[in-house]
């Protein structure tokens, strides 16, 4: 008897999050060699920057070198949709590790510039095919209850990668922490052996059992019938989106033949264009992930991360600046993490806004400091510029701006606000912009501050994050504890300020008093 009430029994809470976490391994361990990836360029930058043996760089190639990722993972991004659409999420995660698995091979052999130049870009190409998968992956699996929590969470997984690179460049040559990082796509590709495919991607395949079996296992391998609302729901949503777009825009059942479907291939590409991405629920969120990933990228960190050793040197700070890289990969943990308890707590939109803000004043402050304490001469990609007197002061003020930084949710965003019908395209796109944007803040960073040196490009820098904060506090809606319908349901509707804040609505309430009150009378 008490075995058979046991089984009757719902999946514990703690079983159902258990079950998306595992789900999520895989995932996890790709972020850490995305990290990897991203932050590699610090590490070596330094050690080639005018070597006097083995390959050595000038500081013009050094800026390109810092950016040469950046701009070539769109190349990988416009690969990323299609390949998540046509392979599935699962089997996406798989094969996005092979091109990094050459890129470190090619990384530790490189025998000139041109190899040298070559490597960097195959991972930045590698970086661009990983983004979609990742954030697509977890935003379906999860549940709108912790999706935020693991959304967020993820960020400190890339932050991981990022501060196992920085402490490998402490202990090892930068050739052998190129071999290092090899393990990670490796093990990725084994763990995602482990993980199930998402049950809304099942779905669009028509495996209908194998959906309802993925179900069950990420909602903590519980039996059919304590998921069967969910999947109905979801088996509603699904037969929404398998409709045509413009039979459901004509209002016609799903009996109803389609002519659309014996289009040719150039007439059904045209017709997904027009009426599944240049429509409002994937321009409105798409407008608004683009605007938050300008200002987040030339918020004052990121602009500086592939010259960063250099950079803390230039700022006159009082410790060994790898090592400061290390605490900074720690810091971006940390502070990850906290992003991921606190979201539940505070939402994305203050947490998003919130951060923004405070990197503005960081960037601010240093600003100021540069320009009352470090003398015009001194260029950061220039080592015998370097100013000799070290203080602690500078450390603060960077170490802040870190922190801040670290606590923007961009790629959170990204996982949930798309429709499932453009979600890999809308997804793979943005992503490539959004390190064409990347590319943007780090190579002209070389130019700025060589025209009006390190407090002139923190200004420029601040100006544009303040702009940033006051923006997405009027166009930022709050997605935390919404359905993955409800998000696509709101970017429907026919609002052009999303927030919903006490300040915005009672300027929407006076405006709606005003225009009641301007209305004409009517006559009887």
């Amino acid at each position: 008897m008490t075995q058979k009430s046991d089984e009757m029994k719902p999946p514990s809470r703690s079983r159902v999050v258990l079950s998306q976490l595992f789900a999520c391994l895989a995932l996890n361990f790709l972020l850490v060699g995305l990290g990897m990836s991203l932050s590699f360029v610090t590490v070596v930058l330094p050690e080639v920057l005018n070597a006097k043996e083995g390959l050595s760089i000038n500081k013009q190639q050094a800026s390109w070198f810092g950016s040469m990722a950046f701009l070539c993972q769109p190349l990988g991004s416009i690969f990323s949709g299609p390949l998540l659409d046509y392979f599935g999420r699962r089997k996406a995660l798989f094969l996005v590790n092979i091109p990094h698995i050459f890129a470190w091979l090619l990384m530790y052999y490189a025998w000139d510039v041109t190899s040298l130049f070559m490597g960097n870009a195959l991972l930045g190409i590698g970086i661009g095919i990983m983004e979609s998968p990742s954030v697509t992956y977890v935003g379906e699996v999860t549940d709108p209850s912790i999706r935020g929590f693991l959304t967020t969470l993820t960020n400190s997984f890339t932050s991981a990668g990022m501060f196992v690179t920085y402490l490998l460049g402490t202990v090892l040559p930068w050739r052998q922490a190129a071999l290092v990082s090899l393990t990670i796509p490796v093990a990725t590709m084994a763990l995602v052996l482990l993980v199930p495919e998402t049950p809304i991607w099942l779905l669009s395949k028509g495996r209908q059992k194998e959906a309802l079996r993925s179900l069950c296992r990420l909602r903590g391998w519980a039996k059919p019938e304590y998921v069967k609302e969910e999947f109905e729901q979801l088996l509603q949503y699904h037969d929404a989106i398998k409709q045509c777009v413009i039979c459901a825009k004509e209002g016609r059942s799903d009996t109803d033949h389609c002519e659309h479907s014996n289009y040719n291939i150039i007439k059904r590409i045209i017709i997904k264009v027009k009426h599944v991405l240049l429509v409002k629920e994937t321009l409105k969120p798409f407008a608004l992930v683009m605007a938050y990933f300008f200002f987040h990228a030339f918020s004052g960190f990121f602009p500086v991360r592939p010259n960063m050793v250099n950079f803390c040197k230039a700022l006159g700070m009082k410790y060994d600046a790898k090592t400061t890289a290390v605490v900074v990969g720690a810091v971006f943990i940390v502070m990850n993490v906290t992003a991921a308890v606190i979201v539940k707590m505070t939402g994305k939109r203050k947490l998003v806004i919130g951060s923004l803000l405070a990197t503005a004043f960081c960037s601010l402050g240093i600003s100021v400091y540069a320009s009352n304490k470090i003398p015009t001469s001194v260029f950061s990609y220039e080592a015998n510029t370097f100013p000799e007197v070290k203080e602690t002061f500078p450390v603060i003020l960077f170490m802040a701006l870190v922190c801040f930084t670290s606590l923007g949710i961009p790629w959170a965003l990204l996982s949930e606000v798309f429709p499932f019908r453009s979600r890999g395209t809308a997804t793979g796109l943005a992503a490539a912009l959004n390190y064409l944007i990347f590319f943007m803040a780090t190579k002209t960073n070389y130019n700025l501050e060589a025209s009006f040196h390190i407090s002139g490009t923190f200004a420029i820098y601040t100006a544009l994050t303040f702009i940033g904060s006051l923006y997405l506090y009027f166009f930022l809606p709050e997605t935390e504890n919404k359905t993955l319908v409800e998000i696509e349901a709101y970017y429907k509707g026919h609002q052009k300020i999303f927030a919903d804040d006490f300040l915005i609505n009672a300027f929407r309430k006076e405006k709606s008093v005003n225009l009641e009150a301007n209305k004409p009378m009517l006559v009887n």
